[in-house]
């Protein structure tokens, strides 16, 4: 498969304290692809460099042919990269339908739009013009991605799914990652809980302190080495 988006060597800094340091990654079309680590790692910061939120001038990132270090964040989403946020940092004045529609407004077409989006989360259709503030924490989670998809996004971003989320919630949400990935949407997914990123991503990567310190296809990575990536620790052999 042809890589849509590729860092290589990617170094990213918060002024003068480091951030990242060296990352290579790609991912292609229709691909879901996790990303895990510790707080602190740099998860965060990636998907801000990927949305244009963390400038990175003269880096190498490239997105569908086009240098995404030249492009300011508004640019990047109509070249369609979209991100659901860690917290959804939903605008509590407005209703949930209202919330959805401002992800339409890069005006990129595609096949998302209202009615697919409360097709993918029906509950979304019955709590149409409550305000975003009183909606459960899953129910606000799903109008952050709903809001996401609106953009009709190439690569969709989803930090911290499933963070501060009931079981039963969490596998709502996970339930309607292959319909969105149907569309030949790729997926970037930045999540704490390793069994879930494991089970709904094709190829894994672990950042501790900045650095890539594991990467592959999903299926096959050993828990082991997975865990020791994750600390920073040697692997223990038996």
């Amino acid at each position: 498969m042809t890589d849509l988006l590729t860092a290589s060597s990617l170094d990213a800094f918060y002024g003068d304290f480091q951030a990242l340091f060296g990352v290579n990654f790609r991912i292609s079309e229709g691909e879901s692809v996790a990303l895990i680590g510790a707080n602190g790692a740099g998860k965060s910061t990636f998907l801000k460099v990927l949305t244009g939120l963390l400038p990175v001038p003269g880096q190498s990132l490239t997105f569908d042919g086009t240098d995404l270090t030249q492009h300011p964040a508004h640019e990047i989403a109509k070249l369609g990269i979209a991100m659901s946020p860690e917290g959804r940092r939903l605008f509590p004045s407005l209703s949930v339908r209202e919330n959805l529609l401002l992800g339409a407004t890069v005006a990129r077409e595609g096949p998302w739009n209202l009615q697919a989006v409360e097709d993918l989360f029906p509950i979304l259709t019955e709590k149409a013009n409550t305000p975003s503030t009183l909606l459960s924490g899953g129910q606000q989670q799903m109008v952050a991605i709903g809001r996401a998809l609106m953009a009709n996004p190439k690569i969709l971003l989803l930090d911290e799914v499933s963070l501060g989320l009931a079981p039963v919630i969490i596998r709502d949400i996970y339930s309607a990652l292959p319909r969105i990935r149907e569309n030949g949407t790729s997926v970037i997914l930045v999540e704490q809980d390793i069994g879930q990123a494991v089970a709904v991503s094709d190829r894994l990567y672990c950042l501790q302190e900045g650095r890539i310190s594991l990467e592959g296809p999903s299926a096959t990575l050993d828990r082991a080495d997975i865990s020791a990536a994750y600390f920073g620790r040697k692997k223990e052999h038996a």
